[in-house]
């Protein structure tokens, strides 16, 4: 059973397909939605959704966001998101000096937080991980 998966930055609909399943980096931990799931909104975390669909499963790099949980449908909306298939390594290196400028330059706990969560997939992604943690 799907569900219709919307992944949207401020200048187009980025994703628009039937899916399967979508885990989430959320604000107070990884989720999951599959189809028929209760509604609600969740902040999101710098990390990767794992999409998995009839065509199989990719993973796409958010840098936070929110979600919006509907029974047959989830809508993220993303300043910036990536397909990790599509990275090549100078890019996540590019994305890791972005990130670590600015834990450096974090002002309070939250932005810390939030900065050392990206470096962190980041680290995963360039080492070839893959990990989500």
């Amino acid at each position: 059973m799907t569900f219709k998966f919307e992944l949207v930055s401020p200048e187009r609909i980025l994703v628009s397909e039937d899916v399967d399943q979508v885990v989430l980096p959320g604000a107070e931990g990884d989720f999951a939605v599959l189809e028929g799931h209760a509604p609600f909104v969740s902040t999101l975390r710098p990390g990767v959704l794992d999409v998995t669909g009839p065509g199989g499963r990719k993973q796409l790099l958010v840098r936070g966001g929110f979600a919006e949980v509907e029974p047959t449908r989830l809508t993220v909306l993303a300043e910036r998101a990536y397909n990790v298939a599509d990275l090549a390594a100078c890019d996540i290196a590019s994305q890791l000096e972005s990130a670590e400028a600015e834990l450096a330059g974090a002002k309070d706990d939250d932005a810390r937080l939030t900065a050392y969560t990206l470096v962190e997939q980041l680290k995963a992604l360039q080492s070839g991980s893959g990990a989500r943690h």
